[in-house]
């Protein structure tokens, strides 16, 4: 399919975190729209599915600032300048659960309302777990709650673990597993 052409394109607001963005598009049969979106920013972002020798995976309880509500969900951040993926994850691993993975294995990258969002995040299975501390950048200790994978359908029964991605994240490990053990 041919891209709409952008006839223009506006910055309507930013903020710290979020810079919005006008387009008015013409469609391949004539139709013209204007749509708003958070656009790309270039910035790349991990989600960890921190994996023990248990078969249990390290979930986070962490502020949702969306919400202004605790949620389960799995360890993430952004990828610093200058950092690669597997070093933003080792990092990210360390700072929320306290751990150093010996195997990360990039698993899909995944979006989230690319209607409207420009972001992704690359979910990764951490494997090989030993316990090193870092100080991270989040306001206050998260605390680390073990889940057994075996359980997964009761964990996302659960109202405060409800991020699409995370349960995305989850089900891509499942399945890379499930692969590998085969």
């Amino acid at each position: 399919m041919k891209l709409p052409k952008i006839l223009a394109r506006e910055e309507v607001a930013r903020s710290a975190l979020f810079r919005i963005e006008a387009l008015e598009l013409e469609f391949s049969n004539g139709v013209q729209r204007r749509y708003e979106r958070l656009p790309d920013t270039g910035h790349r972002a991990v989600m960890l599915i921190p994996l023990t020798e248990g078969g249990e995976v390290l979930l986070i309880r962490e502020y949702m600032a969306g919400f202004h509500d605790y949620r389960l969900t799995l360890p993430k951040g952004s990828v610093d300048a200058g950092e690669s993926l597997l070093e933003a994850a080792q990092r990210e691993l360390r700072e929320e659960v306290g751990m150093c993975a010996e195997t990360l294995t990039p698993l899909k990258t995944l979006s989230v309302a690319p209607g409207h969002m420009g972001f992704t995040i690359t979910a990764v299975l951490a494997e090989g777990l030993t316990p090193i501390r870092s100080r991270g950048d989040e306001p206050e200790p998260l605390t680390v709650v073990p889940w057994p994978v075996a359980s997964l359908p009761a964990l996302y029964a659960l109202e405060d673990f409800d991020e699409a991605r995370a349960i995305a994240a989850l089900q891509l490990a499942a399945l890379h597993l499930e692969a590998r053990d085969r």
